[in-house]
């Protein structure tokens, strides 16, 4: 089975860097699993690579999509499979780095059902409930998929509910999402970076410090001033929703800084949590190293295993 490189770990731990260094030593190219980065205009805020590195290294998914456009886990899924479809096909060895831990349990062990609801939908579906009762939606999702209304008694309405809403969002029963996620095309080997917390948060408070320096107010401004809604999922992301209080005159600028530095400590913490239910992660300690010498950590124990 061919064997792809996975670099994760909690924000500010230098993981774009270092999946440079590994990309440039391997002559491959990189797939973003940030959920941010995606999108256009957001770039301070996002800690984006440089100019200067994407021109070094091929990225995918940075600056693919405007801000009011919909990206989500599972499409992130499927379309890295087909970039890393391509990649070896050029007898290249992937490269995938980030820190949104969704996006990269779907790469890897697939989702159990589309990540995304559909609010209008589900509020028709429990007014049936409350109307006619649990036997008729049941009765509804016999029709439209046997496999699933087998296994469920009546009385589970709420699976009933989401197998009804799976089905009528996707076209696609939903044990059949099931059934696909048991497919396994590659090997992920997991690394992640780790460092002392309190140096962990050192870095993040520089980097919010260096954010602003840069422009992130101006870049907010810019966003807001293209027409683009302050309420857009994308925008609600560290930074630019705290820079966005200050824009609006809710909050001081220095109260937006110290919102920003605490919120992002909070999400890398988030971060942490989730990377450690995943045993699979081989961490790296990233204290005192350089980023090639992260790399070639990376690329040693890359080979061993893959061997």
């Amino acid at each position: 089975m061919k064997s792809v490189i996975v670099i994760t770990g909690p924000t500010c731990s230098g993981k774009t860097e270092v999946a440079i260094q590994l990309a440039l030593k391997l002559n491959s190219e990189i797939v973003s699993a940030d959920s941010r980065q995606v999108y256009k205009y957001l770039t301070i805020g996002t800690a984006k690579p440089t100019s200067a590195q994407l021109n070094l290294i091929r990225h995918y998914f940075i600056d693919e999509l405007l801000p009011d456009e919909e990206f989500n886990a599972d499409l992130f899924s499927k379309n890295s499979k087909r970039i890393i479809s391509e990649l070896f096909h050029k007898m290249k060895i992937p490269i995938v780095v980030g820190g949104s831990g969704l996006y990269i349990k779907a790469l890897i062990d697939g989702l159990d059902v589309p990540v995304d609801s559909n609010p209008d939908l589900r509020k028709l579906l429990m007014e049936k409930r409350r109307q006619f009762g649990n036997e008729y939606i049941h009765n509804e999702l016999k029709n439209v998929d046997p496999v699933s209304a087998e296994k469920l008694l009546p009385q589970n309405w709420k699976r009933i509910i989401r197998a009804l809403e799976v089905f009528y969002t996707t076209q696609k029963p939903i044990w059949q999402f099931n059934s696909e996620n048991k497919k396994r095309e590659y090997h992920f080997i997991q690394y992640g970076l780790r460092w002392n917390r309190d140096i962990l948060y050192q870095r993040i408070n520089l980097r919010v410090d260096k954010m602003i320096e840069d422009g992130l107010v101006e870049e907010t401004r810019k966003i807001l001033e293209l027409g683009y809604d302050k309420n857009l999922n994308s925008l609600n992301t560290v930074g630019y929703k705290e820079v966005i209080k200050f824009i609006s005159g809710e909050i001081s600028l220095e109260k937006a800084i110290y919102l920003t530095k605490r919120n992002t400590r909070r999400f890398a913490k988030k971060q942490m949590t989730w990377f450690n239910k995943d045993k699979r992660i081989l961490w790296i300690d990233a204290e005192n190293k350089s980023e090639e010498e992260l790399a070639d950590l990376i690329l040693k124990d890359f080979y061993e295993r893959k061997n």
